[in-house]
């Protein structure tokens, strides 16, 4: 879609990124957790978000159930909306490593298409793909909010993982195995990968 011509963007006056950066002494990066419902995304995020912050790394962590009752609310599950919300997502996110934030994204984005849009907003030398690997059955399990066995009785409709497919990614920067490990040691696999990333040289 065109610009319209009313529509002046003033990116080019305002302070440099690396302005940013130096200002909070880190390396800004995007760092996409994708995996199924239930898998551990926001565990292992929210786990990450405090290790980066105890050694002075200023994140923001962008989480679906979170962004869906604010700037998404007025998305569905539909292909199209899945693929609006991570537009949207992938947008915000992209204003906050330009500003030299360490963003913490968690969502399904089932898809590898869907996150090679995310990618391609944001930026591949930003862009750090983690697939969160738990088994279905695993997630299954778990179902801390009841969403696979309503899924399995046919109340939710397009279910990842269930009534939709999800496609693990082929070649992640990161894949960190759940199963028979606690969230701990996941978390501190994924922070040892991203603080060297974060750090300015």
């Amino acid at each position: 879609m065109a610009v319209p011509a009313h529509i002046h963007p003033i990116a080019d006056r305002l302070l440099a990124r690396t302005d940013k950066e130096v200002l909070l002494g880190q390396h800004g990066c995007v760092v996409w957790l994708t995996g199924l419902s239930g898998s551990g995304k926001s565990t292992i995020a929210i786990g990450l978000e405090r290790k980066l912050h105890d050694r002075g790394r200023y994140c923001v962590v962008l989480d679906g159930d979170n962004v869906r009752t604010g700037i998404n609310s007025n998305l569905g599950f539909s292909d199209a909306d899945r693929t609006e919300n991570i537009r949207r997502i992938a947008e915000v996110a992209k204003l906050f490593v330009q500003n030299g934030a360490v963003v913490i994204c968690c969502f399904v984005s089932p898809t590898i298409a869907i996150r090679e849009q995310a990618r391609g907003i944001i930026g591949a030398a930003d862009f750090i793909e983690v697939f969160i690997d738990t088994p279905l059955e695993e997630c299954e399990r778990r179902d801390v909010k009841g969403l696979y066995a309503k899924a399995r009785a046919g109340e939710v409709k397009d279910f990842t993982g269930i009534s939709a497919p999800f496609e693990a990614p082929p070649s992640p920067e990161v894949r960190i195995p759940t199963a028979g490990r606690g969230a701990e040691e996941c978390t501190v696999e994924l922070f040892q990968y991203v603080m060297p990333r974060a750090s300015r040289n």
